[in-house]
């Protein structure tokens, strides 16, 4: 189906807070326009085809006024093309999203509103704020803080507003707070009635400043938009529900240097912990395009005695490649399989195959000595793997007296990255972690030996002491490795205080 738009609510900030409705509508657009409160992260999961045009707006600045924008979403649907309109929050809650789906009717466009989850609610939750609680706030009214500067007359009553006992949630009103605590209290509301400012709810950037109607303003000073305004008895419970900023890595910004395609599980672990993953990717997968030689590779695939696996991206790649090339996990024959780390043994077994040995230790050294008793002379053993990596493992095998091939299935490059934007990065990054070698080479040649020292002020945290010691010999100062080396257990080191 084409010429359609899509008004989706992208939720508060939180990345996981959008609906799985919004986030499938995003995975399918052919163009996504976004605004400037939605979650960058959001837009990795569309198609690499994707055209995503920006047309947020900020304090006194406006990329697009909103009858261009309008007139952009009709524009963009009549190429039949699928369009989502990516707003903050939800859009029918002060999103102006009703005037959209308004011109999108008038010009006979087939919209759908996709409801999103709002600050309203959700930037009090991860505060400690529920917006209603029994025995202190039996109702809650949303309010905006700026209304249209247009209007000859001012439309919130405040009159009406003072005498409720509900909680009160000021939307876009930071400008505006004192004149809305004024207001209140002019028309009977108590200067003690307790109230807070939340900037940036449900990131790890979240501010909460508490207070009272009647000095609320004055601790406004140096708190950042976006931020709303909650008054009413339930500002209280705070001290009891403040669960998100108690999390390990809340505040903590955390750089990702994985490959994209397997970054998302850690970014997903360090969000949980309340961390902000931040990816830069260092190292990008290119597949060996040489048919002729995995072909004979799988020709041959049933006469190999072991087949030993030493990351995930080989698993991956010999599998894809074993489809590709019209063949199943037939032609493995009664090959005995061996893995390094649990999570290259864990992507094996989603093949429903089993893994004979895999060392308690993940380095290539481990593996070696729990070998030395099972491959014999004569064994044929394969290795897919990278085109370029450590020779510790085939050198010990010939050693053995094993008959060793080596299929390069895939190589390792470098993203194309700017060195000044990754500079820009680093000065907001408070730890970076690496999952290879090559990640933190990688990382290194994209910096530039002489632009080390942006690294001073933030901690290294590596998956394992291999990675650790290539880290030591570019003159990393490496400040946590993981004891156990794996993501899951590079993210409890993270978490360890």
């Amino acid at each position: 189906m084409h010429k359609k738009v899509w008004l989706v609510g992208a939720g508060p900030g939180d990345e996981g807070l959008i609906t799985v409705k919004g986030l499938d509508c995003i995975k399918k657009a052919d163009v996504i326009i976004y605004d400037n409160l939605i979650n960058d992260n959001l837009l990795s999961y569309s198609k690499d085809s994707a055209e995503k045009i920006y047309v947020g707006k900020k304090i006194n600045q406006h990329t697009l006024p909103q009858d261009e924008i309008n007139k952009l979403l009709v524009q963009k649907a009549n190429e039949n093309k699928l369009i989502v309109r990516l707003k903050g929050g939800d859009p029918y809650v002060f999103g102006r999203g009703g005037e959209e789906a308004i011109a999108l009717q008038e010009a006979n466009i087939p919209f759908v509103e996709v409801p999103g989850i709002s600050s309203s609610i959700a930037a009090l939750a991860y505060s400690g704020i529920p917006i209603t609680h029994r025995g202190l706030s039996t109702s809650f009214h949303v309010i905006t803080g700026h209304e249209d500067p247009t209007k000859e007359e001012e439309h919130v009553n405040y009159e009406s507003l003072a005498k409720i006992s509900g909680t009160l949630v000021f939307l876009m009103g930071l400008n505006n707070i004192t004149k809305i605590c004024s207001k209140l209290m002019q028309y009977g509301k108590s200067s003690d009635t307790p109230a807070a400012i939340i900037s940036k709810g449900s990131t790890p950037e979240q501010k909460v400043a508490v207070g009272t109607l009647g000095d609320i303003s004055q601790k406004a000073e140096g708190i950042a938009y976006p931020a709303i305004i909650v008054i009413g008895e339930v500002v209280n419970l705070r001290e009891y529900l403040n669960w998100f900023e108690k999390q390990p890595l809340f505040g903590k910004k955390i750089m990702v240097t994985r490959a994209r395609h397997q970054a998302s599980r850690l970014s997903k672990m360090i969000a949980e912990a309340g961390g902000q993953p931040i990816e830069f990717s260092t190292i990008e997968i290119i597949h060996n395009e040489d048919d002729l030689q995995i072909n004979t590779m799988f020709e041959n695939l049933s006469s190999y005695d072991w087949l030993i696996f030493t990351s995930i991206n080989g698993v991956e790649t010999f599998f894809n490649n074993l489809k590709n090339h019209n063949n199943d996990i037939r032609n493995i024959g009664s090959a005995k399989i061996c893995a390094i780390g649990e999570s290259t043994k864990q992507a094996i077994e989603k093949y429903y195959l089993q893994v004979e040995f895999c060392p308690e230790e993940f380095i290539a050294e481990s593996l070696i000595e729990g070998l030395k008793d099972k491959i014999k002379a004569g064994d044929k053993v394969l290795i897919p793997r990278a085109e370029v990596a450590r020779e510790v493992i085939p050198d010990e095998l010939i050693k053995f007296g094993a008959n060793v091939d080596i299929i390069p299935l895939y190589k390792t490059i470098i993203p194309a990255h700017s060195r000044e934007k990754l500079i820009d990065i680093l000065n907001d990054i408070d730890i970076i972690t690496f999952c290879s070698s090559s990640t933190v080479s990688n990382f290194v040649q994209i910096l530039g030996n002489e632009n080390l020292h942006f690294l001073n002020n933030i901690e290294i945290a590596c998956i394992g002491p291999v990675t650790a010691n290539t880290a030591k010999g570019l003159n990393i100062n490496v400040n946590k490795i993981a004891e156990e080396y794996t993501i899951d257990g590079l993210v409890t080191k993270l978490t360890e205080k």
